[in-house]
């Protein structure tokens, strides 16, 4: 079973305390390329989060954002200090007067003065309220590994055909080869015969010649190496863990022993199916892309 990259959950939970929204989406990418967005609150779980998603998802370009809110905070997000206000008004109204200025803009001046304006949003989290996101973050990424293995499958079907195409383009290729060695060895011989004539060349010599020409060209063993890859492909294919980037390898191996053929088959009846090989093998590599 194999299952793609492309994948997305998400997670509610307002338990009347708080309000939790976890949100998780990926795309294809060779690694684990990790996005967080996280509130204030939880910025001292950020490499616990990173490690709970990757030990799920093992590949792809992740993005993750959790939203939360504690009702009864809705309307004060900030406090002042009131003393530390009146302290620095009454210096700057000091300078004024010193310089005889007017008192315009001096309540701005005090209330944006450092340390006046602070956070009243509680820093940290309790363990209680902490587990409540753990569990909304095991369910979104339950969720999108459910929607990755949905994918798989229809991707495994895909690359399932695409093998099987190949494999019976393999088949026809074996049926022609027999004809291709044959008519290689009369052209041959015909070539000798023209040029030198009935008694112009020694039979043993032209034999051994042919010989080492036809095993120059003979494909037996890329045929078989193919035939291997193609079930290796498909064993892969069927096992429980996802393993794209061995598919992958497979795959090259694939290509090189079809490249093979076709360079070493010098067939016009092969080369055609050589190349509808070549192109069911692209099919499977751009497939494989958005395989974990």
């Amino acid at each position: 079973m194999i299952k793609s990259m492309t994948g997305f959950g998400q997670s509610s939970n307002d338990d009347g305390q708080v309000q939790i929204t976890t949100e998780i989406k990926s795309l294809n990418s060779k690694f684990l390329d990790l996005n967080l967005r996280l509130p204030k609150v939880f910025s001292d779980k950020e490499i616990e989060v990173r490690n709970i998603i990757s030990e799920k998802l093992e590949r792809g370009k992740v993005s993750f954002n959790i939203e939360y809110q504690r009702y009864g905070e809705e309307e004060v997000k900030q406090s002042y200090n009131q003393n530390l206000f009146v302290k620095y008004y009454a210096e700057l109204k000091k300078l004024a007067d010193r310089v005889v200025a007017p008192y315009e803009g001096l309540f701005e001046l005090a209330l944006n003065s450092p340390d006046v304006i602070q956070n009243k949003i509680k820093e940290g989290t309790s363990e209680e309220e902490w587990n409540k996101v753990k569990v909304c973050i095991a369910e979104a990424i339950e969720k999108c590994e459910q929607f990755r293995r949905a994918e798989g499958k229809v991707l495994g079907k895909m690359l399932q055909e695409c093998c099987a195409v190949i494999g019976e383009e393999l088949k026809n290729v074996v049926k022609l080869d027999p004809k291709r060695v044959e008519r290689i060895r009369e052209k041959l011989k015909g070539n000798i015969v023209s040029f030198f004539g009935e008694e112009g060349y020694d039979t043993n010599r032209l034999e051994q010649e042919i010989i080492f020409y036809i095993e120059k060209l003979d494909i037996n063993e890329e045929k078989v190496r193919l035939k291997s890859h193609l079930d290796y492909f498909q064993q892969i294919l069927d096992e429980p863990q996802s393993s794209g980037k061995k598919l992958g390898f497979i795959a090259q191996e694939i290509g090189r022993e079809i490249n093979t053929i076709g360079s070493k088959a010098s067939d016009a009846a092969i080369q055609k199916h050589v190349v509808v090989m070549k192109e069911e093998l692209e099919k499977i590599k751009e497939q494989l892309n958005n395989v974990v």
